[in-house]
């Protein structure tokens, strides 16, 4: 069944653009991207960039409908997986390989809204990473690991300047990551979708695939109305499983995450932020949150495997939102919605082939700009060069998540996880 759109602010203040058509009758491609979210828009892009015709991109409901469009607009470095279990897996030198694809991709991201004109909100200003506990272990270390391993550089807050920046007494401290910047993750989805067509990507919307086959040399792909036969189909899906291939979609476990919006604040803002730069803190459950440009306050956290209503969104983040900003109180939530994201057990990207033109890029979960737009470099450069640099991730394979219960799992460490937190939280005092 069709679903809804989500009542989003990123909905509500969505580029106007004309919809894409549907498929409609039989047609071949070299290459069908499935998924119109950042991975399979920025697979299409690079592959038009690099030359490739007969590019067509399908997806089920609109552009960045699913998680592409609904996250907290974080464009910064890095994975899911941190960067210290990175460095114990790899060794210092494919570490620091992989994590500069994802440096490189801020810094693509940045050009390709500049060279594409792009009307997304980009607020290129860093992003703080507070400290909710007291210890300043927690970011000394981290200050250090990324300095010394991966030549990356964040810079000290102490706590008078940190609550300075941000109205609460909740944080000790903190870090201050300069490259990094937040968006209007729809827009850059719609943007990325209209540079694509640009260039001469077909995309078609609310053209679901029902069946992929493969039939001689060839893949076939059939939707409600169309059918389209292509040498290369790149599955990005995301938490929004096409139930088209069982290894493929077991390998990845689709994870709700809450976000919210305030009404506008006007000067109000400034009694929380007086910074233009997006925030998350120290706990494995965190909240994250940014300025919006039209004063509303974005705040974003939790994980969960349940897909809750706007409600029951808005009745947990006020909570939190709270906890950090009481003064705060009153404030009327505009927005509240929920989207899911893509989590391996190992909580890297998988990108991978089969060999025979069947490709995949999914699992970016809680971490999707940068290594989206990293990914779609990496199997744009495959497809059109036969390059091989996709392999860095072999290492972060098609692993089972064991459903159902890998979900049961997941919930329980986090849960686990958010405990942790709040003994932490509680002994300090």
């Amino acid at each position: 069944m069709k679903q809804p759109p989500v009542p989003s602010y990123y909905r509500a203040t969505a580029t106007p653009y004309a919809p894409h058509a549907p498929l409609q009758g039989r047609h071949e491609a070299r290459v069908v991207v499935i998924g119109g979210g950042y991975a399979g828009l920025n697979t299409a892009l690079g592959l038009a960039e690099r030359g490739v015709r007969d590019v067509v991109l399908l997806e089920r409901e609109q552009v960045g409908f699913g998680a592409s469009g609904r996250n907290g607009g974080f464009v910064f470095a890095g994975y899911s997986l941190g960067e210290q279990a990175l460095l114990d897996q790899l060794g210092e030198a494919r570490a620091r390989a992989l994590f500069g694809l994802t440096t490189a991709a801020v810094q693509r991201i940045r050009e390709r809204i500049a060279t594409h004109a792009i009307a997304c909100d980009a607020v290129d200003e860093g992003v703080i990473w507070a400290n909710w506990f007291r210890d300043p272990a927690v970011l000394r270390r981290r200050q250090q690991l990324l300095a010394e391993h991966y030549d990356t550089h964040w810079e000290w807050l102490g706590q008078d300047e940190l609550r300075e920046r941000i109205r609460s007494q909740r944080y000790a401290d903190g870090l201050y990551e300069r490259n990094a910047l937040h968006l209007h993750p729809l827009n850059y989805a719609i943007g990325l979708a209209a540079a694509a067509v640009g260039q001469g990507v077909r995309i078609h919307e609310n053209s679901e695939v029902w069946r992929l086959r493969r039939e001689g040399a060839h893949w076939c792909l059939d939707t409600p109305h169309g059918e389209l036969q292509a040498e290369q189909v790149v599955l990005a899906c995301g938490g929004y499983l096409a139930g088209l291939n069982r290894t493929i979609d077991r390998s990845v476990l689709p994870i709700a995450t809450y976000v919210m919006a305030t009404e506008p604040l006007g000067d109000r803002l400034a009694d929380c932020l007086r910074t233009r730069a997006a925030i998350y803190d120290t706990r494995f459950a965190f909240d994250y949150y940014r300025p919006l440009p039209d004063t509303r306050l974005l705040w974003g956290g939790r994980i969960s495997i349940r897909n809750r209503s706007p409600h029951a969104v808005q009745r947990l983040l006020r909570r939190d939102l709270l906890r950090v900003f009481p003064q705060m109180d009153g404030v009327k939530i505009d927005y509240a919605w929920s989207g899911l994201m893509s989590y391996a057990r190992h909580q890297m990207p998988q990108l991978g082939s089969d060999g025979q033109g069947l490709w995949w890029a999914q699992a970016f979960g809680g971490h999707g700009l940068a290594p989206t737009c990293a990914a779609g470099e990496l199997l744009a450069a495959a497809i059109a060069e036969g390059d091989e640099g996709w392999k860095q991730f072999a290492d972060y394979g098609l692993a089972s998540t064991h459903k159902p219960l890998g979900f049961l799992a997941a919930q329980a460490n986090y849960w686990w996880q958010e405990g942790n937190d709040w003994l932490k939280t509680r002994l300090e005092g």
